[in-house]
Formats: structure tokens, sequence, C-alpha cells
């Protein structure tokens, strides 16, 4: 409840800074090309040292004025790298018990291939000033992931000491400990710092933190989400619930993002900030807490199953142990999410509960029907022709191994005109022009898709006869 009452109390002095903030990095990132252009000279040819351009820095951390590098990261391992789709920040820091950051690597690299490699960078910020311990975490990432490191794909940079200002007689807010507050609130200025060296080398930064697992192929997943917006208002995309961990902003977004943090850094955790900064930017100071909850979903949206575990016991704030688990994470264990090409989803069959074909499409859940007829339909219109390479489709899960579907058939609709004499199809075209080009076995469907269709504009599955059991789809794959 106290909590509560101070959210409340800071809302209308959040609401009432907004717009200086915003003025002020319209500012700063007008003039951030030229910086960023004249940094990425001096990480090539001179000092290997990319500064951190947010003007105002100076202003919220005045302790930086007396130390001139104090904002230019030490770049450990790096090669410069910009220009590339998503930025991933892996902030860590030194751990009493167990460290879990190289198993964290291995799992976010595993599945990602030198294509994806190539479109993106991740950068590793070692949050600590012991040159011992972070040459030491160094080396072991440098022995571990030689190829990461050498393709430019991995980098490694720390903080220069001067960065930190005095932690030790912070004010103690909302119960928290001595230890508690000096933990979040160096929290906030890591993060802050990452975000900032971060900003111009790419379009998107995701925020791990260094004990995550990830999911196979969340990098495509990822992806396909931004692009699935129809909207353009979003702030952050959420790709787990817990913490910091799995969001995703827009590169250009991070500087107004920071100031916010670093004009409060000393009050609030960094999750607490970001739900602020989402209720000043929509939320209207004489409405209600149900009307700011509707606002800020359009602002924070939320992908399903979460991509990102928390892996960690012994957490990185000294004696504390915590058994944090995304619940949404295994759900994916009785469906599996692919990232499918933007379409337009619907059938004809009777959708049970929340389980409906979009979100099955997009990988968030399994679709879920009562029994089919004959004639019933699901049916996938892309938003543009595609050559679409194969298909699978997967009926039935481990709880519910009989809702399969059974005498169905997958169709495709082509772009083009075919000649079905020459192509040899006469005898799979439909009545309303479609092509049959698979069939469920076995509650599965998979198979390739003949150059000879060209463009695909649909693809629709057709069931043939009526059945007792319910459908359900446990996976959805359309590969282009």
């Amino acid at each position: 409840m106290y909590a509560e009452k101070e959210n409340k109390k800071r809302s209308h002095e959040l609401y009432n800074v907004l717009n200086e903030i915003i003025q002020i990095i319209g500012v700063t990132t007008a003039s951030s090309v030229n910086v960023t252009a004249s940094m990425k000279q001096k990480v090539f040819n001179h000092t290997n040292k990319l500064p951190l351009h947010l003007t105002n820095i100076h202003y919220y951390l005045p302790h930086l004025q007396k130390h001139e590098n104090s904002i230019h990261p030490n770049v450990l391992i790096g090669h410069g790298k910009t220009g590339v789709s998503i930025v991933m920040g892996i902030p860590t820091v030194r751990r009493e018990k167990k460290n879990y950051l190289i198993t964290t690597l291995k799992s976010l690299f595993f599945g990602m291939s030198e294509m994806q490699k190539n479109n993106c960078v991740a950068i590793v910020f070692i949050a600590e000033v012991d040159s011992e311990y972070t040459n030491s975490i160094t080396e072991s990432i440098r022995s571990n992931f030689p190829e990461e490191v050498g393709s430019g794909f991995l980098e490694v940079i720390t903080p220069p000491a001067s960065y930190y200002p005095e932690l030790s007689n912070l004010k103690q807010t909302f119960g928290d400990s001595k230890e508690r507050v000096r933990w979040r609130t160096k929290q906030i200025l890591d993060y802050s710092f990452l975000m900032l060296y971060a900003q111009p080398k790419g379009k998107f930064y995701l925020q791990l933190e260094d004990d995550v697992e990830a999911k196979p192929e969340y990098i495509e997943i990822i992806k396909d989400f931004i692009e699935q917006q129809k909207s353009q208002e979003w702030l952050v995309l959420e790709f787990s619930h817990l913490g910091f961990i799995g969001k995703l902003f827009r590169c250009r977004d991070l500087p107004l993002i920071v100031e916010f943090f670093l004009m409060f850094y000393q009050d609030k955790p960094i999750d607490w900030l970001l739900d602020h900064l989402l209720s000043v930017k929509v939320c209207h100071p004489e409405k209600d807490a149900k009307h700011c909850d509707r606002q800020k979903v359009t602002l924070r949206i939320r992908y399903k199953p979460s991509l990102f575990q928390h892996i960690g016991i012994h957490s990185s704030l000294t004696g504390k142990i915590q058994f944090l688990k995304d619940k949404d994470f295994s759900k994916s264990l009785l469906f599996k999410a692919h990232a499918n090409p933007p379409a337009e989803v619907s059938t004809s069959l009777k959708v049970f509960q929340h389980f409906n074909l979009l979100r099955a499409y997009r990988g968030v859940d399994c679709f879920w029907a009562f029994a089919p007829v004959a004639g019933d339909y699901i049916l996938f219109q892309f938003w543009r022709p595609l050559n679409i390479k194969s298909y699978l489709f997967r009926s039935g899960n481990p709880a519910h191994p009989g809702d399969v579907l059974t005498d169905t058939t997958v169709d495709v609709f082509p772009d083009d005109k075919i000649d079905i004499q020459s192509a040899g199809l006469q005898n799979v075209k439909t009545s309303d022009g479609y092509f049959e080009i698979g069939t469920f076995e076995k509650g599965k469907a998979e198979g390739t898709i003949s150059p000879v269709f060209g463009r695909i504009r649909a693809l629709r599955l057709s069931i043939h006869s009526t059945s007792t059991m319910w459908v359900l789809l446990s996976e959805i794959f359309i590969m282009i």
C-alpha cells in the first residue's frame, strides 16, 4: 500500500517532466547522427572508444564533469560493428556463488545462423571496475566463443571506475535495505550505460541478463513479432514477464528512456521507472487506474509464450537466493512456436475459449476448436504473395493426443494462372481454384511446395468429413 501511494504521489510530477524530456531528447537525437559518425571514425582509426552521446548525462550525474573519459567505455573485445537489426545487451556482475554468463551466451548463440549473427551484435557489459576480474571474464568469453569474437558479432565492454557516483549514502525507500537500494541504483546506472553504448549500433535493442535461457529461433520470432505490429505507437515489446528480461526497444527511443531512468535513478527500481514512463506518456491524470492500464497496453505489448527463462538461483544481490521462473516459458511444451509470414487467418470451426487461430499462428498458444463437419476449413491469406518452400502442420499434443485432423488436405492458391495441362495438375485442382498438395497422415501434414506454383496467395486446410473429435493444432510452420 505504501508503494502504491508513493506511485500516485509521483505521477503528477513525472507527467509534468515528460514534455521537457521529449524536447531535450529531440535536440539530442537530431544531433546524434553527426556525433555517431565522428565516433565511428575514432573507433576504427584512433582510440577504439565509443563515447556515450547523451548530452544531459552530466546534469544527472554531475560528478562526471570532473573526469574527461568517464563516459567512454573500455572496449575489451569488439570491431565497432554498426548498422545491424538487433543489438543484444547482456549486463553481468560478480556473483558470490555461481556465474551463469557462459551458459547464457551458449543458449543465446546456439540456435543463431551465420546470417542472423551478421545482422546482430551481442554486447556483454561487465559492470565491474576490478581489472583482474574483468580480464578473467573476458578471457573466458574469448576462449569459449572464438568465432563470435573474430567476426565482430560479440563485444565486451566495461565502464570506467569514474562513471559511478558515490553509492554508500543513498536514501532508503520502500522498506529496502541499504544493500538492496545500492544494488537497484547501480543496476539502473549499468543498464543506462549499456543502452547508450548500444544505441547507435542498430535498429532495435534487446535487453537481456546474464542468467537466462533462450528458446530456439527466438531471433526470427522476435523479428516476425515486430513486423506483425500494425501500429507504431509501441515503446516496448516484451518477450518475458520477469523483471527486465526480454524487453525490446527501438534504438531511437533509448535516449528518451535512459534520460528518464537517470532522472530518477536514486528513487525507484528500473522496472517501476519504465512503468512510470508509460504512464506519463499515455495516462490522463484525472482518469482512474483501469483507464491508465488500457492506455499502456498500446505502448507495452507482450508476446507469449515467453522466449526467455530465468535460470539463476544465486542473485547478483549478495546473499539473496531466488527461484524466479517464467510460467509462460514451459507452456510451449504443449505446442511449438514458429516465425510465420504475416497473414490474415480465418476458420469456419467453432473456437474453444481463447485458443484462436491467430494466437496459434503467431506462436502464442495452440489452436483448439470443437468437432468439425465436412466442408470446414482453416485459411491463411498472406499479406503479399510469397514463394513458400515448405509447410508443417501438427495436430494433437501430449495432453490431447486424440484431437487430430483426419481426412484433411493442404491446398494452395497460386498468385498467377498455371497451365494445368502442361504442369500435370489437372487432377489436383479444386472447383474454387485451389490445388491440393498434401494430406494429413497420423495427425501431421508436412511437405515442400513445387516451384511450378510460383508465388502463393493463400494456403488452406480443407476438412472433407465430419468427426466426433475436437481439433487441436499444436504446430504451424510455413517456411518461406
